[in-house]
């Protein structure tokens, strides 16, 4: 009945950036108050590639380092071997005490946090690493990179999914990385000594009167992101004391959890990790990768005028019309919901032609192309020795 797009738009203008008109549009609005709230806002895809082209269709990710990031990090990576199977459907996720919001949601987040190299991030209920870690593609390995996670379990399982997308990741070598650190503890519970930070996102549902609580983490010209009396909120310190709110989303987040004092009677702080300085070593590293980045850039200039280009993904044959099918798990309830597109019935037409149009330009054997990992073949060509190879390299598998 509507479009991935329509849904996008609608699903933002439900937060207050316009009301829709009657009709058609009352209707759509009443699907999105409960599906746009937990995910299933836009189609599943195949694979991480469709499931990102699916958000850009749908507006959600509108800008190209915020695709960039997207594409770079395999949601399913995230999810245990037996849920993988739905890592491409625009729903959360949640097994014991981990949980993965819905890509749409994930998407807004970043957006919003409008994030730039040097910055630093704080992520309150940061869960998997999977939305710190694409933060830390863009952040650089100049920026900060802190999560908070209450349950220690979880703490671990991050930290186990950061090391291997470190040690196995093409995408590694791809970005300069602002490797992520996490610390287990209640976030509500920060050590009132602790740096402000310039973004700040909190996955969990914010009460009214932790609002200052947040904002306090915040520096001048920082935006903080959080779900706000069921609205994803954004919130910019444009001063010491003068703010900026915009509500993004309508959302449906577990709400944060109050923190427990000890047997003592004192809360327990968290304490963040300390902004450490960069070894002489570590630069060194850091300098001579993105030396040998310009040189590869560069060779490809000189090759074809042009540079490097990203390996093109294998051509899928693009379904323009899709059937939005929804189904939210909370807790023991399930509410299914099924959204048609009239028009699908009589799209098989419009299919076949699109079919016949790719095997009309695509050679019968093509096969995607294994990408190439320039920076590795570089040092590992380098007429160094084996120990400072790995090192530049960070000890990476292949």
């Amino acid at each position: 009945m509507f479009t991935a797009a329509e849904v996008g738009a609608a699903n933002r203008q439900a937060a207050g950036r316009g009301a829709p008109g009657r009709g058609a549009a009352e209707e759509l609005q009443l699907c999105l108050s409960v599906i746009s709230r937990m995910g299933g806002a836009v189609s599943a895809g195949e694979d991480n590639d469709e499931l990102i082209d699916n958000l850009k269709e749908a507006q959600y990710i509108r800008s190209e380092l915020v695709e960039q990031a997207f594409r770079a990090i395999d949601r399913a990576d995230y999810y245990l071997e037996e849920f993988k199977e739905n890592a491409y459907k625009d729903l959360a996720w949640k097994h014991g005490n981990i949980h993965l919001s819905a890509p749409c949601i994930y998407s807004e987040v970043m957006e919003a946090l409008d994030l730039q190299p040097g910055l630093s991030f704080l992520n309150l209920g940061s869960g998997t690493g999977y939305l710190s870690s694409m933060v830390g593609l863009i952040l650089g390995p100049f920026g900060v990179n802190h999560g908070v996670e209450l349950h220690s379990d979880v703490t671990e399982y991050a930290k186990q999914k950061l090391d291997f997308f470190i040690r196995t990741s093409d995408s590694f070598d791809k970005f300069d990385f602002c490797e992520p650190s996490f610390v287990t503890g209640n976030c509500l519970e920060i050590s009132p000594d602790c740096s402000q930070y310039d973004r700040v996102y909190c996955g969990a549902g914010v009460q009214k009167e932790h609002e200052e609580y947040m904002k306090s983490l915040l520096k001048v010209g920082g935006i903080l992101v959080m779900p706000l009396e069921e609205k994803l909120t954004k919130i910019t310190r444009t001063g010491p004391s003068a703010w900026e709110t915009k509500k993004i989303l309508a959302v449906s987040f577990a709400p944060l959890i109050q923190p427990c004092q000890s047997e003592s009677g004192k809360s327990r702080l968290v304490q963040l990790p300390p902004l450490a300085v960069r070894s002489l070593q570590d630069l060194a590293r850091i300098a001579i990768r993105g030396t040998i980045k310009k040189v590869i850039h560069q060779e490809a200039v000189n090759k074809n005028g042009n540079g490097l280009k990203n390996t093109p993904r294998f051509k899928r044959r693009r379904v323009r019309r899709r059937r939005l099918e929804t189904i939210v798990f909370l807790d023991k309830e399930v509410f299914a919901s099924r959204i048609s597109n009239p028009s699908d019935d009589n799209s098989s037409g419009d299919l076949e032609e699109e079919r016949r149009e790719e095997e009309a330009t695509t050679p019968p054997d093509s096969k995607p192309e294994p990408p190439v990992n320039f920076l590795r073949e570089k040092v590992l060509s380098l007429p160094l020795p084996d120990p400072l190879k790995y090192y530049l390299l960070y000890y990476r598998e292949k």
